[in-house]
């Protein structure tokens, strides 16, 4: 199993009843084995609130507003979890000390997370590993913008949270819509 090198910013004070980094952890080691990554992997994990995503939604998407998640991945995939796309550039796609590979970056809103899992009826651990879920799948080179590929992209990161157990029925509602 291919490791895992997670590095967390907490930009706000939200604590959750649940440890963020070993559900970041596991739910990013699930979607690197499910999507063959044949790497060791580093993720910087930025945890922030309202004000500092929608600044950041502003800097890099030109969208000033506030969102739940944003994914700042390091590959471009010409088809998605196709690594062999990172041998092109290994000086600037691999960590020199460690040798992983630099995968990219999540940022998620800590108080969407509480609304979110209030609005869909379950925990927000669920919410949150769903956001990592979601997040790795962009940094994996997965997007939904089009119909086709957004079912595509929803399936790969339900399959996660399913082999991690963690769904919309722990916490106390069965998964019958699915969203991006």
């Amino acid at each position: 199993m291919s490791r895992i090198i997670l590095n967390t910013e907490t930009e706000t004070e939200d604590k959750f009843d649940f440890s963020m980094k070993v559900v970041a952890r596991q739910v990013i080691r699930q979607a690197m084995k499910q999507e063959h990554c044949p790497f060791d992997v580093e993720v910087s994990l930025v945890l922030t609130d309202g004000p500092g995503i929608r600044e950041l939604n502003r800097q890099f998407r030109n969208i000033d507003q506030e969102t739940d998640v944003l994914s700042f991945p390091s590959l471009c995939f010409s088809v998605p979890s196709d690594f062999s796309a990172a041998n092109a550039d290994p000086a600037g796609t691999f960590d020199p000390e460690n040798g992983a590979l630099l995968l990219g970056d999540i940022v998620i809103n800590t108080a969407r997370v509480r609304s979110q899992a209030k609005e869909y009826g379950h925990s927000e651990k669920r919410e949150f590993a769903f956001l990592v879920a979601h997040s790795c799948m962009h940094l994996c080179g997965y997007d939904h913008m089009v119909p086709d590929e957004a079912y595509v992209m929803e399936d790969r990161q339900n399959r996660v949270l399913n082999a991690l157990g963690i769904t919309r029925e722990e916490g106390g509602e069965d998964e019958k819509t699915s969203r991006s």
